[in-house]
């Protein structure tokens, strides 16, 4: 959500922020729209204080023992137009707050302008350990231990059975990730609910503008497209004390999305499927600690990628790429053999104050009277199938086996290889 003042203060500019992400200006309706209400505003404080001043007339005249008839008329007159005013200062204010819901965050200065062709790239990092490979399902599948068929007579496209030690692998994946977040860079672990209701949804900008791209139960539920929801949701509705900022969250969850904006990509293997496991980390800050946990979260997430020899790349995307609710994104791109190029594993955002005005999410200095948004971020660290996807295309071997990286074995009772089921 957008703070209506600085939109007031410089409309101008907001609008050119807009057109960086190829989204078209919307100040003039917003204002249009604020103007009205604050007329409005104006006409109904108006009409309560003569209704205030009437009132008091009313009791001086009687006490004098005059006719008052005229004044508890024109009050009674002025009581419905104050709640007709009423109703359309709370219209005008729900249409206002509906038309910010629908306009993205705005991009950061140092943002490149663009879509996904002028998305930049940082660093690199490794050597891929195959130019070229197999792809992940014709490697498990050899294995005998991932199942598409099965998957879809159970649940229909886009789903996935993995059975012996690629399901074990994918447990250990998930285990060492929550492990090096927690043991090494002071996220708290949380278990959070994976069903979750509209206000949480709309908090972190997937409502109302994605709700295509989600799954809904038939009570009225929301099947979490990542832990971010819940987890950014934690401070929902909070004041917290500055001293205890940033807050930093991780949860391993199963993440559902209908993929309704990817008919016909990636339709075969795991890489985009409706089901998947992912290890999220959110952060809460102040303004003034965003950016540098912003690069310190990156790091949070590349690190995983370094401990499993996995080669990747940072892209800073441009803000025609970004998503709906971020002010800065890096992507990190993992070398897949089978593809013969790089695929996104792991998105990292700062949201600045964008979610934290939807969630009504506030801190406050020490001594201060007043109250500022909280900055949010998020990130994957990281998409736990598409890093099992990168294992077996990277660490498989010429006889059929896939060789387990040495960070993984003590959570596969120490086993290094992955050999045909029998």
């Amino acid at each position: 959500m957008h703070d209506l003042k600085l939109l007031r203060d410089d409309p101008a500019a907001f609008d050119a922020h807009l057109a960086r992400r190829g989204f078209p200006a919307s100040s003039a309706a917003v204002l249009d729209l604020d103007q009205k209400r604050r007329d409005t505003q104006g006409r109904l404080q108006a009409m309560q204080a003569r209704r205030n001043d009437a009132s008091r007339q009313i009791g001086q005249v009687k006490a004098k023992g005059g006719d008052a008839d005229a004044l508890m008329a024109e009050v009674a007159t002025l009581k419905a137009d104050i709640q007709a005013a009423e109703e359309a200062d709370k219209a005008l204010g729900a249409e206002i707050e509906t038309l910010l819901a629908s306009i993205p965050n705005l991009p950061a200065p140092e943002v490149p302008e663009g879509g996904e062709e002028a998305n930049t790239e940082i660093r690199r990092w490794g050597e891929p350990r195959l130019p070229e490979g197999a792809a992940h399902y014709e490697i498990g599948e050899a294995l005998g231990l991932m199942d598409f068929e099965a998957a879809s007579r159970i649940s229909g496209a886009r789903f996935v059975v993995l059975k012996g030690q690629l399901a074990r692998l994918e447990r250990a994946l998930g285990q060492f990730m929550l492990d090096l977040h927690t043991t090494e860079f002071g996220y708290t672990e949380v278990a959070p609910p994976v069903l979750v209701r509209d206000q949480a949804v709309f908090g972190t900008g997937q409502l109302p503008k994605f709700a295509e791209d989600l799954f809904r139960t038939t009570n009225g539920y929301w099947l979490v497209p990542t832990a971010e929801v819940p987890l950014t949701n934690l401070v929902r509705e909070q004041i917290l004390d500055d001293a205890r900022l940033p807050l930093r969250f991780t949860a391993l969850t199963p993440c559902f999305r209908s993929e309704a904006g990817a008919a016909g990509r990636d339709t075969r293997g795991m890489i985009r499927q409706h089901q998947f496991s992912k290890v999220e980390l959110v952060s809460i800050t102040t303004p003034e600690q965003s950016a540098a946990e912003h690069e310190r979260m990156t790091n949070c997430a590349e690190e995983v990628l370094r401990r499993l020899g996995l080669a990747y790349r940072v892209l800073l995307l441009a803000a025609g790429d970004m998503g709906f609710g971020a002010t800065k994104t890096y992507d990190l791109e993992v070398w897949l053999p089978g593809q013969k190029t790089y695929r996104e594993i792991s998105s990292c955002s700062n949201c600045g104050d964008f979610q934290a005005r939807r969630m009504q999410a506030r801190s406050r200095a020490a001594g201060a009277k007043g109250t500022v948004p909280v900055h949010t971020l998020n990130g994957s660290g990281l998409a736990v199938g598409r890093t099992l996807v990168a294992v077996l295309e990277n660490y498989a071997r010429p006889d059929g086996t896939v060789e387990v990286p040495a960070a993984l074995r003590p959570y596969m009772g120490g086993l290094d290889v992955i050999a045909p089921h029998v």
